[in-house]
């Protein structure tokens, strides 16, 4: 029997690949407090896309208004085209993975991806077939049989992805993936779950708080805050180019040094800051006044420590190692500058071998180059 559309909806033709899910002046508000306030989102298809930002952000919330389990207070959401709102969400073309995975701990590894085409009514015959090629992609078929407690936690994730995906859905999302795993498992397991997920005709939509996970998985990922998305753009784009101090800081670490503009030309512009004793130059120009307050974000990994004073009238400070933290592959280096402010940088071990070895208290010169700055003005 053919479905009649809801009095209220809106036809809305099939969008573009470039469209595929669409996320327009969306609000949530929980009482008084607002959760997700005007957020407006596109996603490519079979595009891995990562809300990222810390507890608190509205992230979640966002993700359990695509699967329905909250309702929009205003603005809509749409999936290859089609309006979400009038859908529950067993009607919608999207499926979830929890961070907890969720899976029946008395039913088999079959039972549990076999559990939603049961529900749905599937043949016998196509259920089979199709749980068969799910436990195949996540390499799990030798364990068909186990229950979920007789699993490792990478297991159980490739569990809950199969059961995700068996139903084939249009998107997918991802709950905080690899919250339950340590550290050592987590880093193989996103690239073996990057690899699953191109290989089926998915988009997927994944949250977490985790820069790592967000920068190693995501083809896209939007910084969210209180609320809103701070910025959207790819992995290097958000790191190398943040578009704010909020960016800046939350995407790895940065060095950030407050300033006025003192000369600003096409092509460059001066910066004088009272954290330094000479004046801050960048590579390209901004649109603003003399005089304007700005930051410049410069990442730890461009900034060089020696015992020699650079040569250049800019961009250098002299300070004194108050800290030093081996990280194995580079050593993170804590410079305290005569105002005050810590200068932090990273330096490899190849880097450290040609300075030679410094150490706590010794007396020291940062620089970087004018290219390795980034001006934010909000």
């Amino acid at each position: 029997m053919k479905e009649i559309p809801p009095a209220n909806a809106v036809p809305v033709p099939r969008t573009d690949n470039t469209r595929f899910v669409r996320i327009e002046r969306v609000v949530k508000k929980f009482g008084d407090s607002v959760a997700v306030n005007d957020v407006s989102l596109d996603v490519a298809k079979n595009e891995l896309f990562a809300l990222l930002g810390s507890s608190g952000c509205g992230k979640s919330t966002l993700l359990r208004m695509l699967a329905g389990f909250e309702s929009t207070t205003s603005g809509r959401i749409y999936v290859d085209g089609e309006d979400l709102a009038a859908l529950p969400p067993y009607r919608r073309p999207v499926n979830m993975m929890f961070q907890s995975y969720a899976l029946f701990p008395h039913m088999s590894v079959e039972a549990n991806v076999a559990f939603g085409l049961r529900q749905e009514g599937t043949p016998k015959n196509e259920i089979r077939e199709r749980v068969a090629d799910a436990l195949n992609l996540v390499q799990m078929s030798r364990y068909a049989q186990r229950k979920p407690h007789q699993l490792s936690g990478g297991q159980q994730q490739r569990v809950a992805l199969a059961r995700s995906l068996v139903k084939r859905p249009k998107l997918l999302l991802l709950d905080e993936p690899m919250s339950a795993l340590d550290k050592k498992i987590r880093q193989k397991t996103q690239l073996e779950l990057v690899s699953i997920i191109e290989k089926v005709d998915v988009t997927c939509v994944m949250v977490t708080h985790d820069q790592e996970e967000a920068m190693t998985m995501a083809n896209r990922l939007a910084v969210m805050s209180e609320g809103r998305i701070v910025q959207t753009g790819s992995p290097s784009e958000v790191y190398e180019f943040p578009n704010s101090r909020f960016s800046a800081e939350f995407i790895g670490s940065t060095n950030l040094f407050e300033g006025r503009v003192v000369e600003d030309e096409p092509d460059y512009i001066f910066v004088e800051s009272d954290d330094l004793d000479v004046r801050l130059h960048v590579s390209h120009g901004i649109t603003g006044p003399l005089g304007m307050p700005v930051g410049i974000s410069v990442r730890p990994e461009r900034v060089r420590v020696s015992r020699e004073k650079p040569g250049t009238p800019h961009n250098w400070a002299r300070g004194v190692v108050s800290d030093v933290a081996y990280m194995g592959s580079y050593s993170l280096y804590h410079v305290r500058l005569p105002g005050g402010k810590v200068v932090m940088s990273n330096l490899s071990s190849s880097q450290l071998m040609s300075e030679g070895a410094l150490a706590w208290n010794d007396d020291v010169y940062v620089s970087w180059s004018s290219a390795s700055g980034v001006v934010v003005t909000q």
